[in-house]
C-alpha cells in the first residue's frame, strides 16, 4: 500500500505517474476519485483512450465547503460512500492490478468517509493487489498500515501569484 499526502502539489499526479508505468507492464488500473467531480479533465480523456487498461471512476462532487461549492454536505457523504463502494467491489474483483483511491484521505479527514471503513477496505485487500491512497491529511493508522508514504509540500505554487489551474498541467 502507498500513500501519497501532504499540502503540496503531485499527489494524484504521482498515483497517474504509476498508473501509466504499470499500464506499460500490462497491468490493469482503476483509479476511483473520492472528490473531484466528472468533468473535461485530461487524466479521465487519457483513460478513455486506454481502456480497458486504465478505468477512471469520477464519483465526487467537487469541493467541499470552499471555493465558491453549493453542493449541500448530504451529497458530498453519499457520493463518497458510492465512491467507497466502487472501490470496494474493484479491490474484491481480481480484475485489477492496482487500484487508486483518489483524495480518500480529504474525504477521510473531512468526515465524508469513515475510517473504520477504509481501514477494513484496506487490511481485507488481497495481498497481490497495489492499493494506492492519495490525499492531504492521510490518517495517521492509514499512514502505519502504508509499506511506502511519501509527503508532498509546497515550497512555491503559481496560484500564490494568482496564476490559474492551467490545462494539461493541473487538470
Amino acid at each position: 500500500m502507498i500513500v501519497f499526502t501532504g499540502n503540496g502539489k503531485g499527489k494524484s499526479s504521482a498515483a497517474l505517474g504509476i498508473t501509466l508505468r504499470a499500464y506499460g507492464h500490462n497491468m490493469y488500473v482503476s483509479f476511483v476519485q473520492f472528490i473531484k467531480s466528472p468533468s473535461d479533465i485530461g487524466e479521465a480523456r487519457a483513460a478513455e483512450r486506454l481502456a480497458p487498461g486504465i478505468e477512471f471512476v469520477s464519483l465526487g462532487k467537487g469541493f467541499v465547503n470552499c471555493c465558491g461549492s453549493t453542493t449541500p454536505l448530504d451529497e458530498h457523504i453519499k457520493a463518497a460512500a458510492e465512491a467507497l463502494t466502487a472501490a470496494r467491489q474493484r479491490v474484491h474483483a481480481a480484475s485489477w492490478d492496482i487500484v487508486v483511491l483518489d483524495e480518500i484521505n480529504n474525504a477521510v479527514k473531512l468526515g465524508l468517509v469513515d475510517i473504520r471503513d477504509v481501514l477494513d477496505l484496506v487490511r481485507s485487500k488481497p495481498p497481490e493487489l497495489h492499493l494506492i491512497l492519495t490525499g492531504r491529511d492521510a490518517h495517521p493508522d492509514l499512514i502505519a498500515a502504508a509499506d511506502l508514504v511519501t509527503e508532498m509540500r509546497d515550497l512555491k505554487h503559481p496560484y500564490d501569484t494568482g496564476v490559474p489551474a492551467q490545462k494539461g498541467i493541473d487538470y
